[in-house]
């Protein structure tokens, strides 16, 4: 595929993600504008569908004790079955509770500057890279929360790949990958670094519309003639 074919593929998958809502983290950073609150989105967001988790982001911020978006401070004066009680029913809510609970003071280990200041300043593509790094170190985030944090929260160039992003790539033929980690690899190497932020919302987005893992809607698909599969 050629560097013209992504750009039409970009301004199709764009298209088609305008037509549809936002997928909730977007909407907890047009919300919040708070890269902390992008953080907890996305950790309760994994293996969890949208609607789901927009419930259980709606009840957890409402504890939030002072004006502003929820804080870290928040978060840390609720006790393991209150999360609990909030998130649920998530998936692993058990887990996720635990994480969350641990999550402010491993951020004032890690990021003791100041979470929102962590991305601030950073211009060069190692520096994007350390970021999502010591993203990986925090309780619950794995290289998927890492990278849509950077991406979402910080607003800042990262590859975030899901099992959307995995299922597609792979059959547009794009990657030819085995694991998500090869497939985030692959795209850092073939697509330019202005579509990094972005694909993976537009590729979710049509994950849960369109091209689904089991009975992917292809007749009409904005994007077939570069389906290796439909091929």
């Amino acid at each position: 595929m050629t560097g013209r074919d992504i750009a039409v593929l970009d301004r199709a998958l764009r298209k088609e993600f305008k037509a549809h809502d936002s997928p909730i983290i977007e909407l907890i950073e047009a919300q919040t504008h708070d890269p902390f609150c992008v953080l907890v989105g996305t950790i309760l967001s994994a293996r969890t569908k949208d609607q789901c988790t927009t419930g259980a982001v709606r009840r957890l911020f409402a504890v939030r004790k002072a004006e502003g978006p929820f804080a870290p401070e928040d978060l840390a004066r609720l006790t393991v079955p209150q999360i609990e009680k909030l998130i649920f029913p998530v998936g692993f809510y058990h887990e996720k509770a635990r994480h969350l609970k641990a999550l402010p003071a491993a951020l004032e280990r890690s990021f003791p500057e100041g979470f929102a200041a962590a991305g601030r300043g950073l211009t060069r593509l190692d520096e994007f890279n350390a970021l999502v790094e010591r993203l990986c170190e925090l309780p619950g985030v794995g290289r998927k929360t890492a990278n849509l944090t950077v991406a979402v929260g910080f607003d800042l160039p990262a590859v975030c790949v899901d099992v959307h992003v995995h299922r597609i790539t792979n059959r547009l033929g794009l990657v030819d990958t085995k694991t998500p980690l090869e497939t985030e690899m692959a795209l850092r190497k073939l697509l330019p670094m202005k579509y990094w932020k972005t694909w993976n919302s537009h590729l979710v987005s049509f994950g849960q519309t369109r091209c689904g893992p089991l009975r992917p809607r292809c007749d009409g698909c904005p994007i077939a003639r570069f389906c290796r599969v439909r091929k």
